[in-house]
């Protein structure tokens, strides 16, 4: 494997709502990373294709209407889109990590889930990973992530690790990526801040040493010892519909990516105000001087003291099922699709003969 890679965030202004032009834009910028021969491009959370920047800004009724908008611009972890990408990828030899409104794969459901895939250079979709936990008003728009979340990627650069947002202020999430054995990490953000005060109290400004976002992607790196592409929004004014200028005011996409060493330093970026990929070349050797000096899970970890229980199981309606080491990915995925067509079978059928034979699945 290759110790110096090429890594970028693809700040890239969406179009809002419109999964259509916002595919068409993101195969642009995918082709254009594979031209400057980056190895992995990391786009932003929900990118594909709408973040709820009216938060706090609406009555209930737009809230349900507005949500209802991004369940019909929402797209699936495998589906046509993530698909084309995954073709895209292949072409242009890129690694990709892209954040989107995620539909519900179960059938029946229509629940959406701030969600990222990663795509592999030879076109495979290798997973998702969904936020375990909106945060404070997101709740009313996106159901939660399970323990099959918790998960690193196979890569042919190393492992990834991915989180989105707010995730990286959960600190045993932190740690259990740690303890998996990431090597990068993506960080997928809604845009840049100033805090003033508390938390809540977030305004799209840029003013040294009071945004979160660096604090956190420093500690990350320097915690779990790994490069940090750390890849937020930019949205242009002429990308929002016209019928949502009015009630985004909680818009905060002015961008801010950025790429952090495992010492915590940030080698590329912040970058605010423009359309761009944030890339850099990074050298993975950087991560034995880390570890020679602080090795969170190893000489500079205390086992006998403090651990951590990760659970084993996901959740559906009819109860918890044990995780196997098969995943989410397209080849699994292809499987499911032929079986169901030798057997004539529908999902719901196959579904239904799995709760009636569960020792089948075990």
């Amino acid at each position: 494997m290759n110790k110096v890679i090429k890594v970028g965030a693809a700040q890239i202004s969406p179009k809002f709502f419109d999964k259509q032009q916002t595919l068409e834009k993101t195969c642009q910028y995918i082709e254009e990373g594979g031209k400057l021969g980056l190895d992995l491009l990391v786009f932003p959370e929900v990118y594909f294709c709408g973040y709820p920047f009216w938060r706090g800004a609406v009555s209930v009724r737009q809230s349900t209407e507005l949500a209802a908008q991004m369940i019909r611009t929402a797209i699936r972890w495998d589906g046509e889109e993530a698909q084309c990408l995954a073709e895209v990828a292949r072409r242009a030899k890129v690694n990709c990590v892209i954040g989107c409104n995620e539909l519900s794969d179960r059938p029946g459901s229509l629940t959406i889930y701030n969600s990222l895939i990663v795509i592999s250079r030879d076109g495979k979709i290798l997973g998702r990973h969904r936020k375990l936990m909106p945060t404070h008003s997101e709740r009313v728009y996106w159901g939660v992530g399970d323990a099959s979340d918790i998960r690193v990627f196979d890569l042919d650069i190393g492992k990834l690790g991915a989180s989105i947002c707010y995730e990286h202020h959960m600190t045993l999430l932190r740690a259990a990526l740690a303890i998996k054995g990431e090597e990068i990490h993506c960080a997928l953000w809604p845009g840049w801040w100033t805090v003033n005060k508390h938390l809540g109290a977030k305004s799209a400004k840029v003013e040294p040493g009071t945004c979160d976002i660096e604090s956190a992607m420093r500690q990350h790196a320097i915690e779990n010892q790994v490069f940090v592409v750390s890849s937020s929004w930019f949205l242009r004014p002429e990308d929002i519909p016209g019928e949502l200028k009015d009630i985004m005011k909680y818009n905060l996409a002015i961008g801010g990516s950025c790429i952090i060493n495992p010492a915590g330093l940030i080698i590329e970026g912040p970058v605010f105000e423009r359309e761009m990929i944030v890339y850099t070349e990074i050298d993975l050797s950087e991560r034995e001087l880390a570890k020679a000096y602080l090795d969170g899970i190893g000489h500079y970890s205390r086992p006998d003291l403090l651990t951590l229980n990760v659970r084993d199981e996901a959740w559906s309606p009819t109860g918890p099922q044990k995780l196997g080491n098969t995943g989410l990915d397209a080849r699994s995925t292809q499987q499911l699709r032929d079986l169901l067509e030798r057997y004539n079978l529908t999902p719901v059928e196959l579904e239904a003969i799995l709760e009636r034979h569960p020792g089948i699945s075990e």
